[in-house]
């Protein structure tokens, strides 16, 4: 990312690992935010007092909010679980304190694996690519794209924003608080309607659009927009590596079984295996289910085609070498067509006293 285009920071996990690394400073940021959520005073987190916490550990995983999947939705009990050990009403510090390090230090793996890249975006970048030599054909072809009879004129400039990307300089024009704050008063001053002639002509769209593209550069001088972008390909590589290492893959597979529920006979439910894989997930380069929606399909048909859903019961070493076909099939399948994705989160909304900061420390 070129900084002429904005300012970044590179967020690696090194940060959190040297918090937690800390006895001392990570005690005190334990009892810190344990007292932010004891909000009663009673020294333990009721499961209503945690859901905050649940709920910003979702949104560091890159999850969607509450209610939004039944999958995403299903991810926010696990995490829950995991702090009440799936029957607790109470959480003491302690327990509090030991979950919390084993989330922080998964998370530091994924960002050491992943770096999310924090940009500063300031109307500079937006500038250069508003002068530079590809910005006219790159409009018009985005015109094309969009062309309808049925737009108005402010229609079509909100479509064309919505396709910059930050390497344009310019921030996610989808987001609510950047639609809200930067693209309506832009548009407002540059006296777009609804209401203007249809259909629109490609020579008035350009026109009208390099305008609003210049109030909004001059509009992120004055109010530059943090935005948290990350890039990442799922093809394969991190699985192969893993299978390709059996006293690794046997291990990972073994922590897996260790929360498996069995019945009386020892057995194991194949319902289990959605879980399991998303277990063994961060040492195979996969997302958390819920979070990419690309590789949730390829996941399903994978399960689909091995019927790995019927819910039979089986023995460890048959789970194992289950959940082993499914890493191998999933790996051949990205391997065949890998999937390539980018996420731009907005973090320049003006802070509440409930807004979160929980997972970054100060």
């Amino acid at each position: 990312m070129s900084k002429k285009k904005s300012t970044a920071e590179v967020l690696d996990g090194s940060d959190i690992l040297k918090l937690v690394g800390n006895e001392k400073v990570f005690s005190k940021y334990v009892d810190h935010k344990f007292e932010e959520l004891d909000t009663d005073r009673d020294g333990h987190l009721s499961v209503k007092e945690l859901q905050p916490a649940v709920s910003d550990i979702g949104v560091a995983l890159g999850l969607p909010a509450r209610g939004s999947t039944p999958d995403s939705d299903h991810i926010y009990s696990e995490v829950l679980n995991v702090f009440t050990h799936g029957k607790q009403d109470k959480v003491s510090k302690t327990e509090f304190k030991e979950v919390l390090t084993d989330i922080l230090l998964g998370m530091a793996a994924g960002l050491k694996r992943d770096p999310i890249v924090i940009l500063r975006i300031n109307g500079e970048g937006l500038e250069q690519f508003i002068n530079g030599q590809t910005y006219e054909p790159e409009i018009v072809s985005i015109f094309s794209q969009i062309e309808s009879s049925a737009l108005s004129l402010r229609d079509y400039v909100t479509k064309a924003l919505q396709k910059l990307s930050v390497d344009q300089g310019m921030p996610p024009a989808t987001d609510s608080w950047v639609l809200s704050n930067i693209v309506e008063p832009a548009l407002q001053s540059c006296a777009i309607t609804h209401e203007q002639e249809k259909p629109v002509s490609q020579e008035t769209f350009f026109n009208q659009f390099n305008n609003v593209a210049n109030c909004i550069a001059q509009r992120l001088k004055e109010q530059p927009v943090i935005v948290a972008h990350s890039e990442n390909t799922f093809e394969g590589s991190a699985i192969k590596i893993l299978l390709s290492n059996k006293f690794e893959l046997n291990k990972t597979l073994n922590a897996a079984l260790e929360t498996a529920p069995k019945d009386r006979n020892d057995k194991i439910s194949k319902e289990y295996l959605q879980i399991a894989l998303d277990f063994v997930g961060p040492s195979a380069g996969l997302p958390p289910l819920g979070a990419v929606k690309q590789v949730d399909h390829v996941i399903a048909e994978v399960f689909k085609m091995m019927d790995a859903d019927d819910g039979k019961l089986v023995r460890d070493d048959e789970f194992k070498k289950l959940l082993t076909e499914i890493l191998a099939s999933i790996m051949l399948q990205l391997q065949g067509a890998p999937i390539s994705v980018s996420s731009n989160s907005v973090v320049q909304e003006p802070l509440t006293p409930s807004s979160s900061t929980f997972l970054l420390p100060s």
